[in-house]
């Protein structure tokens, strides 16, 4: 398993952007399907986006695709999560997770290892 700790979460007004970062500890970094979730309150946690462990396959959930981004530094051992035109809907919890598995999955009982997540808040 990998530590995850995530940051950047914060207040933002609707359109706005914020970038999310996850620094994971360990030398296997490059070997983990990197994954975002996001729970809102009240809602179950839900798919965000995820990346192949080069970077050259992505997968995000729809409500995000357009306006999400996710790439990684694998000499940084860091993965990010940029988002822009964000909207109130986009508030929740967000969380970082590793897959230690080869294929991108979305669905959140392939990851073995989570972060403690970063609230993120957009304002209308």
């Amino acid at each position: 398993q990998v530590q995850l700790v995530e940051s950047g979460g914060g207040l933002v007004q609707a359109g706005g952007s914020l970038r999310l970062s996850c620094a994971a500890s360990g030398r296997t970094f490059s070997r983990y399907v990197m994954g975002w979730f996001r729970q809102a309150p009240g809602k179950e946690r839900e798919f965000v986006a995820a990346i192949s462990w080069s970077g050259s396959r992505t997968s995000y959930s729809d409500s995000v695709k357009g306006r999400f981004t996710i790439s990684r530094d694998n000499a940084e051992n860091t993965v990010y999560l940029q988002m822009n035109s964000l909207k109130p809907e986009d508030t929740a919890v967000y969380y970082c997770a590793a897959d230690s598995t080869y294929f991108i999955c979305s669905d959140h009982a392939c990851y073995d290892s989570w972060g403690q997540g970063t609230q993120v808040t957009v304002s209308s």
